[in-house]
């Protein structure tokens, strides 16, 4: 049972949860019924796997017999089929999850042993249990404070029919042990199942431990996705705030921006939606600025039809020709000034880059001389596209401006060197973030869900992916929706 609820509920963990912060999340999931009725299917199916080579413990006792006791004992009990035709997991709304099992059934081979001050016999049997409903309410406690806390407030169990057939050596009495051997199977029914539900919550927490836990970006950033609110139950979906925010990697320094609030359409047509507001993608522009991953030096060759050296520059810049007559080589160190600005629009979304670029002379004794800095005003869109469970971009340079900021050598006219500045900046400058953006962000996720069928759409404020999800059990044969 404990194994059938964390299945179950594995699209839904993130939604019995509770924190006390009150500011607007980085990041929105929605689980949908679609979402719940795959949870169910695959829950039904790795339950049956499940119970089928699950052990039981034996069940030893007594009961009373006239004058005496019979004592029983029934041994290596294993299920041999089991039938759910009919279970549902629903929302309530406000609240949190129904689970129901109806009109479940299962038979049991076993072994059992009989005994009175009278006469004993032992053998093997089968049992047919049927007509069994479970009932469990799964809700966040109201006065819980901690992450992933959920509680089952709610559980019964109705167990049915107990029928009973049994081998061994004195047939004529086997009805007469029949209804002492009923007494204990039924009220182990009754008795454990419930407390196995409680046992799975637990299970549950640990997959969401994982969801609480820093995750990994690369070496200078990483991301947290814990819950920042209450989760809002409705009737037919749940909304989950996440705070979905980035860090530099080891420094979780606040970013200057504040999450503006935002609400997720009513579609239901696949099991999982996330939204990622542009507050996550900025607290991620400002935890790689603070890391210093929008400054980089260009010193090797960039074309393998010249060099870029001094002689490049001397026909626009003549003092640059005055430092020698053989050229020299340089380089070309370029730095952000302000925090990459982000921003969400119907199908588009664009970064504001402003920095500088300074081009230094390297000596004949390796030193460097500065030659000039020029400002750079950069429009860019970045493509965005899921790969391996990761959100992975694109970026692509929409338009530049060059002015110039400082200069040893001289004023001269800025647009003469744009094409070579562009041309430096598209096959150095764009590759390189592209091969750090190539490593995607890691998305919100659970032990062995992956995404199938993602769609990204950008709309205004934030990034909505839409999927349904794949369950994978590593013990038996798969379950696809």
């Amino acid at each position: 049972m404990r194994k059938m609820l964390k299945i179950c509920c594995s699209l839904l963990l993130l939604s019995l949860l509770s924190g006390l912060l009150s500011a607007s999340p980085g990041v929105k999931v929605r689980i949908t019924q679609k979402g719940l009725e795959y949870a169910r299917e695959v829950g039904l199916e790795i339950l049956k796997q499940n119970m089928e080579k699950e052990h039981f413990p034996d069940l030893t006792g007594h009961e009373k017999f006239g004058l005496g006791n019979v004592k029983y004992n029934i041994s290596r009990i294993h299920v041999t089929a089991v039938e759910l035709p009919s279970a549902s997991i629903s929302l309530l709304p406000g609240s949190g999850i129904k689970l129901v099992i109806g009109n479940a059934s299962l038979i049991i081979d076993m072994n059992w042993n009989i005994r009175t001050w009278m006469f004993k016999d032992s053998g093997r049997g089968t049992v047919h249990i049927s007509k069994v409903f479970v009932t469990a309410i799964l809700s966040t406690p109201p006065d819980n404070a901690g992450p992933t806390s959920i509680a089952l407030t709610s559980c019964r169990t109705t167990p049915g029919d107990v029928d009973i057939k049994l081998n061994g050596k004195t047939g004529f009495l086997h009805n007469f042990f029949i209804k002492y051997l009923k007494k204990p199977i039924h009220r182990s029914l009754v008795t454990n199942s419930c407390p196995n539900i409680r046992a799975g919550i637990q299970l549950i927490d640990g997959d969401l431990q994982s969801l609480n836990a820093v995750m990994q970006i690369d070496d200078l950033a990483e991301v947290v996705y814990s819950l920042s609110g209450l989760p809002a139950v409705f009737q037919t979906f749940i909304d989950l705030d996440l705070k979905g925010v980035v860090f530099p990697a080891g420094n979780h320094t606040d970013s200057p921006y504040m999450a503006a609030s935002f609400t997720i359409p009513d579609q239901s047509d696949s099991m999982l939606y996330l939204a990622f507001s542009e507050y996550f993608f900025q607290s991620s522009s400002f935890a790689y600025y603070t890391a210093g991953a929008f400054n980089m030096t260009i010193a090797e060759e960039v074309s393998r039809y010249f060099k870029i050296n001094t002689e490049i520059f001397s026909s626009t810049i003549p003092e640059v020709a005055k430092y020698s007559i053989t050229p020299y080589l340089v380089i070309f160190k370029l730095m952000s000034s302000e925090i990459p600005t982000i921003s969400l629009q119907q199908d588009s979304f664009t970064a504001e880059i402003q920095g500088s670029v300074e081009v230094l002379a390297i000596l004949p004794d390796s030193t460097t001389q500065s030659l000039f800095t020029l400002t750079i005003a950069a429009n860019t869109s970045i493509s965005l596209n899921i790969f391996d469970q990761k959100l992975m971009g694109s970026l692509c340079l929409n338009r530049i401006q060059f002015s110039l900021a400082h200069s040893n050598v001289g004023s001269f006219e800025v647009l003469l060197l744009e094409n070579i500045l562009s041309y430096i900046l598209q096959t150095e400058v764009i590759p390189s973030a592209n091969a750090k953006l190539s490593k995607g962000f890691p998305l919100p996720n659970l032990a062995n869900v992956t995404f199938t069928r993602p769609h990204i759409t950008i709309v205004q404020g934030y990034v909505l992916i839409s999927t349904d999800v794949h369950y994978k059990h590593y013990r038996r044969r798969e379950t696809m929706c």
